[in-house]
């Protein structure tokens, strides 16, 4: 029996299952990871806006892929603590349709700042001379807000498309929603949400990585034939980069491997881990990634740490004066 999406109030999640007394430890492990990506990144975002020595293109790039990670973060974990404790494991269509404009305007983000941030080591690596020239305010504030504009419209036309589907069951055998988890539900012709979501891929991933590859390729070229030192400051500022983009990439294809592929052969918590990898581990390694690599950002943290300290022991009585 064929039933329209506006009939389809919920759909149903089995990927979760019952784990007794064990759900409250898996509910405090998820929320300690929450708490830290929320706490690292917040703190790198209010260091980076604060510091007026900060506010150069690198590190506003850097803030904007830190403010994507909570973004992404946060479209998961609230949802994924209510149903580690809950019984009954449902998502409202409303909020399905939400977390997965959440998570794909994540991905589509991040690699498009990945995307802008080989550019702008680009720039200053290979044309030092034209870098200030190039890399205006103006010009800055367009490469920062491009990708948020763009992912958020091509999220909400792909969401738009699979809305008025028309569903033949609302079992989702994943632990949050997936444009294409619900594309296998439909009874009516997909072939518009296919193509769409192929183009959208294309766009999303192998636009971005084209970009990165080249610009690296230009990047190491310089690096190869230019001095010892030259070479240093080039690695020190694109190996955190480099570092993040393989490990978000690592994880977005361990999610694209398992909804395409049928993967019943693997145990169901490795599923579960794979498919939490990208939207876990690289809102928790950019931040230390950048933040120990980055020798500037390092040294601001250390200094506002210290400063805290001197002045907290400053505030103290001295015992002599007792």
């Amino acid at each position: 029996m064929k039933m329209n999406s506006t009939q389809v109030l919920y759909f149903t999640l089995p990927a979760y299952f019952d784990t007794g007394v064990l759900k409250y430890l898996y509910f405090t492990i998820i929320m300690s990871l929450y708490m830290l990506i929320v706490g690292s990144n917040v703190l790198l975002i209010v260091v980076i806006c604060v510091n007026r020595s900060l506010h150069e293109p690198m590190y506003l790039f850097l803030c904007s892929l830190f403010v994507n990670e909570l973004f992404g973060s946060t479209g998961l974990f609230p949802f994924l603590l209510v149903q580690i404790l809950s019984d009954i494991h449902t998502v409202s269509a409303p909020f399905c349709f939400l977390q997965i404009f959440c998570v794909y305007s994540y991905v589509s983000v991040e690699f498009s700042n990945l995307a802008v941030m080989s550019y702008d080591r680009y720039l200053a690596i290979c044309c030092p001379l034209q870098y200030n020239a190039q890399m205006t305010f103006n010009k800055v504030a367009l490469l920062i807000a491009v990708p948020w504009l763009y992912s958020f419209l091509t999220i909400v036309v792909l969401i738009s498309l699979i809305a008025p589907l028309q569903l033949c069951g609302n079992v989702i055998d994943r632990v949050y929603c997936l444009n294409y988890s619900i594309v296998k539900l439909a009874c009516s012709d997909t072939r518009v949400n296919n193509i769409y979501g192929l183009i959208i891929t294309f766009l999303t991933v192998f636009g971005p990585v084209s970009v990165i590859f080249y610009t690296y390729v230009k990047i190491f070229r310089v690096c190869f034939s230019g001095s010892k030192q030259t070479r240093q400051k080039a690695l020190s500022t694109c190996s955190p980069h480099l570092a993040a983009l393989l490990n978000f990439s690592f994880g977005v294809c361990f999610e694209v491997s398992q909804s395409r592929f049928d993967m019943t052969g693997v145990h169901r918590i490795l599923k579960i881990v794979l498919s939490l990898y990208f939207l876990t581990c690289q809102p928790l390694f950019s931040p230390v990634m950048y933040g120990l690599k980055m020798s500037k950002i390092c040294l601001v943290c250390k200094g506002l740490l210290f400063r805290s300290v001197l002045k907290r022991r400053a505030g103290e009585p001295n015992r002599n004066d007792r």
